[in-house]
């Protein structure tokens, strides 16, 4: 098999991948894939890797230096790569775990959280910057969090309808909150429990921002008719998806601009979240139309 080939087995749907990451990310994870392959190193020690590198990257950021700031902007560079490289190497293997996957879903936010806390105390021992930033960087990472969820959660839709999966967003809750419920009556499983209970309350959010009575009325939706009608939609999604703000937080990184970034994701992704939103709603309305 060629590393071509294999590298291709390591990708998710070529129409759900983000341009960023099949152009620069994902070629180097599977370097660092090929690299690990035959060791004993697991995703889920990827997954742990990469939010070390993420929190190394907040630590640097907090002292708010250009120098410092730059190592902070490389860290989150390590942080992207190994986060790609645990989905490929679970899917080349096929030794991923449930907890693993739910660890590889939020750890994005826990190390954005960190960032931002990061850049936070780096804003607050710089003198005449203006309280207003604070402001925008509280509510640029309301911004992300939502715009992630969004696109997190069209994206699995359409691979769970065009692969004709179960609905692995549904499928996923049931699964966890009962593990949720097993793991609170045992001891020492604390860790488990609150990422499982992090996974959950993420999941509500994106209930909230979704339309939830349309959900069924796509089984009735042939897979073909699906994936014409949305494939070039979710591209725009995927657009917008988690690597564009990381790329572009590490791109004004380097200059020390986060207002810039913060206007980038406050202003031009909501905007372009609401056309994206609006737009899919009338794509789904059209089969609620059809179905009637």
């Amino acid at each position: 098999m060629t590393w071509l080939t294999e590298y291709k087995r390591s990708l998710k749907m070529k129409e759900v991948e983000e341009s960023i990451d099949l152009i620069l990310y994902r070629p180097l994870a599977f370097l660092l894939v090929k690299l690990i392959y035959n060791t004993k190193i697991t995703p889920d020690h990827l997954t742990f890797a990469a939010i070390i590198m993420g929190l190394i990257g907040a630590f640097f950021y907090a002292f708010g230096s250009q120098f410092t700031c730059n190592i902070g902007a490389l860290f989150y560079i390590l942080f992207i790569i190994l986060d790609c490289s645990d989905g490929q190497l679970a899917r080349l293997k096929k030794n991923g775990t449930s907890l693993g996957r739910l660890l590889d879903g939020i750890s994005d936010y826990i190390v954005v959280t960190a960032i931002y806390i990061g850049i936070a105390i780096g804003y607050s021992q710089k003198e005449g910057e203006p309280s207003s930033m604070l402001f925008l960087l509280i509510f640029s990472g309301a911004s992300i969090i939502i715009q992630e969820a969004l696109v997190d959660f069209y994206r699995t839709r359409f691979i769970d309808i065009v692969m004709m999966r179960k609905n692995t967003f549904e499928e996923g809750i049931k699964e966890y909150r009962k593990e949720y419920i097993r793991l609170k009556k045992l001891k020492g499983k604390w860790i488990e429990r609150n990422i499982i209970l992090i996974y959950l309350v993420y999941s509500k959010v994106q209930r909230n921002i979704t339309t939830k009575k349309k959900r069924v009325a796509f089984l009735d939706v042939s897979p073909g008719e699906f994936y014409k009608s949305n494939r070039i939609i979710i591209r725009f999604w995927v657009f917008m998806g988690p690597s564009a703000a990381r790329t572009t937080l590490i791109f004004c990184s380097l200059f020390s601009r986060f207002d810039i970034y913060f206007w980038i994701t406050i202003g031009g992704f909501n905007i372009l979240a609401a056309l994206i939103w609006i737009i899919q709603n009338q794509v789904d309305k059209s089969y609620l139309t059809r179905l009637k």
